[in-house]
């Protein structure tokens, strides 16, 4: 049975953490305070499967969050945004994989 902290944040299964709970974590604080961040467009772009899985997102509506994530990578370091890009959405679609399977226990 999954142990959860708080509905969806911080979810743990068997005491561990899930994979890319640090995005997850970081960017539903960040929503919640109206920071618009990396892990807060990456949160808004896993969204559909993130509620699936239970976690609650904070009700914000953002055009393509995929593209708002790209472009605050794009301007930190434009030779490595393409592979970071790719890195949080990977991390944070983990995340929402592993929390569905820890809701369905």
């Amino acid at each position: 049975m999954a142990d959860a902290a708080l509905p969806g944040h911080d979810i743990a299964v068997g005491g561990a953490l899930l994979p890319g709970h640090e995005i997850v974590d970081a960017g539903l604080d960040d929503l919640r305070a109206g920071r618009w961040t990396a892990s807060a467009f990456a949160v808004l772009e896993a969204r559909p499967r993130l509620e699936r899985a239970g976690v609650t997102v904070p009700d914000v509506a953002v055009e393509r969050p995929s593209h708002r994530l790209y472009a605050i990578l794009e301007e930190e370091d434009p030779a490595t945004a393409h592979g970071r890009h790719h890195a949080i959405l990977r991390r944070t679609l983990s995340y929402a994989r592993a929390a569905e399977r820890a809701a369905r226990r």
